[in-house]
C-alpha cells in the first residue's frame, strides 16, 4: 500500500492554523506593558510577573482579562482599570475577579515525586502558623493519596453540606484549630479513587469554589505528586499566588522537582521556595548523618534562583505524628524538626505581612 493509500496518509493541504493578526499582537504587548505597573504591595512585584493576570485576550476594541486575587486584593480590579483607561482604541476592559471568598492567601504545596514527605510537610506548615496565631485551612487535592485525615486525626469523617447565601456549600472540619477539607472524603475507606478526567475536574473546581472556609489568612492546597492534569487543573482554578516545592536531597528526586518548577512557571505561578525534607539525621552525638546524599536542594536552589526555605532533618517521631495523628509541630514543639516546620512557616508569614 502507497502512502497516499495509508489510513495514516495526512495530505500536505491540510489546513494549517492562521498566524495571530499583527495588530492584536501589538496591542495585547502594550497592555502587557501597562499591566506590569501594576505592583502587588506586599509582594513587592508586578501582578502580571506573580500569575495574577491570566487569559489575557484582545477582541477586536475590546480587552478581557481575569484576575486572580486575594480576599484583601480587590482594590487591585480599580487601579487595572485606571491604568488601562488611556488607551485611545479600547472601548471598554472586562476584568473576571477570581477568588476564594474569604481567604486572603492561597499557597500550593507541591513535589515531583510521590514519597517525599509532601503531605507531612503541608499538615505541620499549617499547624506551625495557627500556632503563631493566623486562620489557617488545609485542602487535600491529593487525588491519589488523600492522607491528610489521617494525619490530623480525623479518621473517616464524613463532609457535611450546609446552605448559606450564595448556594449549597461543603463545610470543612476542623482539627488542632485548622479547617481542612480532603478528597478522602468523597471515597470509601480502603477505595481507590478511580476518577478520570472530567469527574476529577468537576471534584477539584467544587472543592476549591464550594467550601465554606470563613475567614483564613493562609490556605494551603496540597496538591498531587507530579505534573499532570489535576495539578495543572487545580492550579489554573484557584487564586494561587505561590508554590512551595518539596524535596528530598538525592538527584533522583531533585530532576522530578525542577520538571514540578518549570510547570509553575509555565503557568504563571511563582515559586516561593524550596523546602528539603529527609535532609539528614541526627545521631546521638548531635551530628548530621545525611542518609541520602546531601546538596539537592541547595544546588536546585542555586540554579533556578529559588530560596531554600529550609531543610528538615529525618527523624522517626514525625513518621509516627503522622500515623498516630499528631502532628510533631504540635505534639513536640521544642524537637529539631518543629523548630525548622517554625522557622519556614515564619519565613512564609514574613513574606506576606
Amino acid at each position: 500500500m502507497s502512502d497516499r493509500q495509508s489510513p495514516f496518509y495526512r495530505p500536505e493541504e491540510e489546513v494549517q492554523a492562521s498566524a495571530p493578526n499583527p495588530l492584536t499582537v501589538t496591542r495585547q504587548q502594550e497592555v502587557i506593558q501597562l499591566l506590569k505597573q501594576v505592583i502587588e504591595p506586599k509582594l513587592r512585584n508586578d501582578i502580571v510577573s506573580l500569575g495574577m493576570v491570566r487569559n489575557l485576550r484582545i477582541v477586536d476594541d475590546y480587552i478581557y482579562l481575569r484576575l486572580y486575587i486575594g480576599s484583601h486584593q480587590r482594590h487591585l480590579q480599580a487601579k487595572i482599570q485606571s491604568i488601562l483607561s488611556p488607551l485611545s482604541w479600547c472601548k471598554k476592559s472586562y476584568i473576571q475577579l477570581c477568588t476564594i471568598p474569604n481567604v486572603k492567601t492561597t499557597l500550593a504545596v507541591s513535589s515531583g515525586k510521590g514519597g517525599v514527605g509532601k503531605s507531612t510537610t503541608a499538615v505541620n506548615l499549617a499547624v506551625a502558623l495557627q500556632l503563631a496565631g493566623l486562620k489557617v485551612g488545609l485542602l487535600d487535592a491529593d487525588v491519589y493519596g488523600p492522607n491528610i485525615p489521617q494525619m490530623l486525626g480525623l479518621g473517616q469523617s464524613e463532609m457535611q453540606v450546609i446552605d448559606t447565601p450564595n448556594g449549597q456549600r461543603f463545610l470543612p472540619l476542623e482539627a488542632y484549630g485548622i479547617k481542612i477539607m480532603s478528597v478522602g472524603l468523597l471515597a470509601e475507606r480502603d477505595r481507590p479513587l478511580a476518577w478520570r478526567g472530567p469527574v476529577l475536574h468537576k471534584i477539584i473546581t467544587q472543592f476549591l469554589h464550594e467550601v465554606e472556609w470563613g475567614e483564613l489568612d493562609y490556605l494551603f492546597i496540597d496538591l498531587p505528586p507530579g505534573t499532570g492534569d489535576a495539578q495543572i487543573t487545580i492550579v489554573q482554578e484557584s487564586p494561587v499566588c505561590g508554590a512551595i516545592v518539596v524535596t528530598t536531597p538525592q538527584q533522583i528526586a531533585i530532576s522530578d522537582v525542577r520538571r514540578s518548577i518549570h510547570m509553575f512557571r509555565q503557568v504563571g505561578v511563582p515559586v516561593l521556595g524550596i523546602i528539603e525534607n529527609m535532609s539528614y539525621l541526627i545521631g546521638s552525638g548531635g551530628e548530621s548523618m545525611p542518609i541520602f546524599g546531601s546538596g539537592g536542594g541547595q544546588q536546585l536552589a542555586a540554579e533556578l534562583n529559588t530560596p531554600l526555605l529550609g531543610q528538615i532533618p529525618l527523624d522517626p517521631t514525625v513518621c509516627a505524628g503522622g500515623d498516630t495523628g499528631k502532628p510533631i509541630a504540635t505534639a513536640n514543639s521544642k524537637s529539631p524538626v518543629s523548630q525548622v516546620f517554625l522557622q519556614i512557616a515564619g519565613a512564609i508569614a514574613n513574606t506576606f505581612q
